[in-house]
């Protein structure tokens, strides 16, 4: 009876660190939306004041385009180095301080070098961040054995509706950009110190000190050997066509993040708060979508839902492209939204979809990368094509890419019966968390 009772606390202990341990990635995912939101939904008035133009627009968050790029290749060596707490942490923080430099540069002194500094910061983080909760995202829904990684997704969606919300808010009330980006950055560094405390310290991600808390020191391989295997699986193609999809579904977000309110604002000729209106409906649509996901998911199959939302994608984009009335452009931006929620997350968990934990981290770090490089640069790019053939038309790029990733959509499908229990590790007792 004794031991019974002994093995029941001990479960009771693990469930209740697997919840933790998903609730601190939750947070994390919606304070990376909500960072990311903050700024773009002013980005109208960021232009305003510094009398940038359409290309110098995309010049300028090609600037923090590169340094978040920098970010995602970093993210690798730094958790391997630091661990993913410090990792995450740190890069949360530089994100921090970006929002401020970004609002002071955007409003209070207005300088364009000043931005472009700010963007440095926060997009280094941003991508060091985004390969670092991923990774965890994964880790925690191997090992809570269910298909969490679309909800996950959800939250850095429920971050950007509420930083666009606010944004918006701050707009119509007349608010400073260097005010709201400032207080918005401190909430997000003194929420990013809480949360990680919460996530556990693993030996074979890096953490310090994970071996003497959870295994013998022995166990924990140096960095840089664990480094040099996360090199080695770039040679899979089937990772590779995973990457893909995740490149079509992210240039399709990543796009709408920095270009939708310019968009309405210069294509269609709305004023600037509908403008954020209507980004707010494109951040609530893929919202809804991925909070749903993960049952859709478990009911039709990767590659099934992959290729209905990548069609979705293909139908919204048209109808926001070449639609003349408001309820037309809504409808679409709301298909668009939808069609894009899903190809980030499902590859997420199609990489993680080996029963190596080590070789499943490597992986997901991988297709993040190629994610938010798609993610990150897209937008530059939509920018440079903006400048030459007007917004709308720049955006009919998507809808090539968006097919790519419907016909790539079969390197996703299950390896194993459960999407969320690639280890099989269904029928543990952390799977009730």
């Amino acid at each position: 009876m004794t031991d019974h009772l002994r093995a029941t606390a001990t479960t009771n202990r693990a469930r209740r660190e697997l919840l933790a341990w998903r609730n601190a990635i939750f947070a994390i995912f919606f304070l990376s939306g909500l960072s990311l939101a903050s700024w773009v939904a002013r980005l109208p008035e960021v232009r305003d004041q510094t009398g940038l133009s359409t290309q110098g627009v995309g010049l300028v968050i090609l600037a923090g385009s590169i340094a978040a790029v920098l970010g995602l290749i970093a993210a690798p060596p730094l958790m391997a180095r630091f661990g993913a707490r410090t990792g995450m942490a740190g890069a949360l923080i530089a994100v921090s301080l970006g929002l401020a430099l970004i609002g002071i540069g955007g409003s209070a002194l207005p300088s364009i070098p000043l931005i472009v500094i700010g963007l440095a910061f926060a997009g280094f983080g941003n991508g060091a961040v985004d390969v670092m909760m991923n990774v965890e995202g994964a880790e925690a829904e191997r090992e809570i054995s269910r298909t969490l990684m679309p909800l996950m997704h959800a939250f850095f969606s429920f971050g950007t509706v509420a930083g666009a919300g606010m944004a918006a808010a701050a707009a119509a009330l007349a608010v400073p950009v260097v005010v709201h980006l400032s207080v918005i950055g401190a909430g997000i560094a003194v929420g990013a110190i809480v949360a990680v405390r919460f996530v556990p310290k693993r030996s074979e991600l890096g953490d310090p000190a994970a071996a003497d808390e959870r295994a013998d020191a022995a166990s924990a391989r140096p960095w840089t050997e664990r480094f040099r295997d996360g090199l080695r699986v770039w040679g899979d193609v089937r990772l590779l066509l995973i990457g893909v999809i995740m490149l079509g579904m992210s240039f399709a977000e990543g796009s709408a993040n920095d270009w939708l309110t310019l968009a309405a604002v210069d294509g269609h000729g709305f004023d600037p708060a509908v403008g954020a209106a209507i980004f707010t409906v494109f951040a609530v649509s893929m919202t809804t979508a991925r909070v749903l996901g993960g049952p859709l998911v478990d009911r039709f199959g990767r590659v099934a839902t992959l290729r209905v939302l990548a069609a979705t994608g293909v139908v919204g984009l048209s109808l926001f492209i070449f639609g003349t009335e408001m309820w037309v452009i809504v409808v679409g931006t709301v298909l668009w939204g939808i069609g894009a929620s899903m190809g980030f997350p499902v590859g997420m968990s199609a990489a993680a979809d080996v029963p190596d934990r080590t070789q499943a981290a490597a992986r997901v770090s991988a297709v993040a990368i190629i994610g938010y490089c798609a993610f990150l640069v897209g937008p530059p790019f939509i920018g440079f094509l903006g400048e030459h053939f007007g917004l709308l038309n720049a955006l009919l790029v998507i809808l090539a890419l968006m097919v790519m990733a419907g016909l790539a959509a079969p390197a996703a499908r299950e390896r194993s019966g459960k999407p969320g229990a690639t280890g099989g590790e269904s029928d543990a007792p952390a799977a009730q968390a």
